[in-house]
C-alpha cells in the first residue's frame, strides 16, 4: 500500500503483538495502535494450563514483551471493537466519550481477535473454561487439595489441565465424545496412544461419550454421560474447542467462513484490512481452500508475511513461505509434537518405537511424500522430519 502512515492492530494477545513488531522491524514508523478487550499486556497462553495452572510459574513470567522492548504503539486497552467500516478502514470501539460512539481510523487494519472458548450453557459455580489468563486464576482458585476434576473434551486444553491436575495429586476423569483423545489432529491409533498416556497415570477415561449436562445446585456436583452415568466432580473444566472472534465483523462483509477468510498472505478482500492468528483462515495451497490454524507458532511467525505484504514488500507466489502447521503439548511428562497436514487416506508408518511406549515417531506420506509427522518424546527426530516436510496439495 502506498502512502500508508498509520495501522490499528484489533487484538491484543500473541499475533497483535507480533504484528507490531513485524512492522517495527520491517521499518515502519508511522502510528501504530493496538486495541485489546482484555486490559492486560500481551501474555503467552500456552503456560496457563501447564506451569501457570501448577503455580510453577508466576503471572509476571508470561510477559510476551521483551525486557527493554519499545515499539512505540499506541494502547487502547479493555476495549473492545464493535464494528469494522471496510470501506474507510474505521474500527468502532464499545463504549463512548461525551456521549458519542468512539472509533478509530486508520490506513490499514489488521484484525488480530483471536477465538473465544466454547461454553456449556449454566451458571453453576465450579464450572469453567480456560481461554484468558482471568480464567486460569479462576480455575486455579478451585483446585484446592481433595478436589475433584472432570474435564469435558480431550483436545489440547482438556488434556495438558487433567495432566497438571494430576500432577498437583487431584483426582481426574476426562470424558471425550470421540473414539480417542485428539483424534481430529492425529487419527485413531496414535489417539489412542495418547488414551493410554491417560490410564498409565490413573486418570478415568471415559471416551466415545457424549455429555448430556451437568448436575448441581448452585455449584456443579457432577456431569451426567449419555449413557446414564454420572461422573461426580467438584470442579469441571469445559475444554470442547474454540471459535473465531469475529462476531463483531458480521455486517463488514468480509467473507467469514471458518473465521475471516483471507488469501496466502493474509490479504481479505478489502483492500489495507488484513487477519492474523486464530480468528484467520489463509488459503492453504497444500489444501486449495481457506484454513484456520489456532497455533501458537502460526499466530507467532504469519504476521512477518502479512505485514510484508501490508508494506509493499516482495510476496512469494501462492503460499510458499508458508511452513507446515506445527503444535506440541506436554501431557504426564510425555512432549507431543506433531507438524503437517494429515489425511484420512495418507500412508500411515511408525518409523521408530511404538504407540504403547508412548515414544515413537510417526509420519504420514501422500503419493510418496512426507507431509506430517508426529513425535512423542522424540524431539530430535521429529525437528529433523519437520524441516523437510513438504506442502502436497491433497487430492
Amino acid at each position: 500500500m502506498g502512502d500508508l502512515n498509520s495501522v490499528v492492530i484489533v487484538g491484543g494477545s500473541l499475533a497483535g503483538h507480533a504484528t507490531a513488531k513485524a512492522l517495527r522491524q520491517q521499518g515502519f514508523a508511522g502510528r501504530v495502535t493496538i486495541v485489546g478487550a482484555e486490559d492486560r499486556r500481551p501474555y503467552d497462553r500456552p503456560p496457563l494450563s501447564k506451569d501457570f495452572l501448577a503455580g510453577r510459574t508466576a503471572v509476571s513470567d508470561l510477559t510476551l514483551e521483551a525486557e527493554g522492548e519499545e515499539l512505540g504503539v499506541d494502547w487502547i486497552l479493555g476495549v473492545e471493537a464493535t464494528a469494522l467500516d471496510v470501506a474507510s478502514r474505521t474500527v468502532t470501539l464499545s463504549g463512548t466519550t461525551s456521549g458519542r460512539t468512539r472509533s478509530i481510523g486508520a490506513d490499514a487494519i489488521v484484525i488480530a481477535t483471536g477465538s473465544h472458548a466454547r461454553r456449556l450453557t449454566s451458571d453453576l459455580r465450579g464450572l469453567h473454561t480456560l481461554r484468558t489468563l482471568d480464567d486460569a486464576l479462576a480455575l486455579k482458585a478451585d483446585l484446592l487439595p481433595g478436589t475433584t476434576l472432570a474435564v469435558i473434551g480431550a483436545g489440547f486444553i482438556g488434556a495438558e489441565v487433567a495432566s497438571t491436575a494430576h500432577s498437583m495429586g487431584l483426582q481426574v476423569s476426562v470424558i471425550e465424545a470421540a473414539a480417542t483423545p485428539l483424534f481430529r489432529q492425529l487419527g485413531e491409533h496414535l489417539g489412542s496412544a495418547v488414551a493410554g498416556l491417560h490410564r498409565a497415570n490413573g486418570v478415568d477415561l471415559h471416551l466415545g461419550i457424549p455429555v448430556v449436562g451437568l448436575r448441581g445446585q448452585g455449584r456443579v456436583t457432577g456431569v451426567e454421560l449419555a449413557d446414564g452415568r454420572i461422573i461426580e466432580a467438584d470442579v469441571v473444566l469445559a475444554g470442547i474447542g474454540a471459535d473465531a472472534a469475529v462476531g463483531w465483523l458480521a455486517d463488514s462483509g468480509l467473507d467469514l467462513a471458518n473465521g475471516v477468510v483471507c488469501d496466502s498472505q493474509g490479504a481479505t478482500s478489502a483492500p489495507g484490512v488484513y487477519a492474523v492468528g486464530d480468528c484467520s483462515a489463509w488459503f492453504d495451497p497444500s489444501l486449495g481452500r481457506a484454513n484456520r490454524i489456532e497455533h501458537w507458532t502460526d499466530s507467532r511467525d504469519r504476521p512477518a508475511t502479512a505485514v510484508r505484504a501490508l508494506l509493499g514488500g516482495p510476496i512469494q507466489a501462492g503460499g510458499a513461505g508458508l511452513r507446515a502447521p506445527y503444535f506440541w503439548s506436554d501431557q504426564y511428562g510425555v512432549k507431543i509434537q506433531f507438524a503437517g497436514h494429515r489425511l484420512d487416506d495418507d500412508e500411515f508408518v511408525i518409523e521408530d518405537g511404538a504407540a504403547e511406549t508412548a515414544n515413537l515417531l510417526a509420519t504420514w506420506r501422500r503419493d510418496g511424500t512426507v507431509v506430517a509427522v508426529l513425535g512423542m518424546n522424540q524431539p530430535r527426530a521429529f525437528t529433523r522430519h519437520r524441516k523437510a516436510l513438504q506442502l502436497v496439495p491433497s487430492k
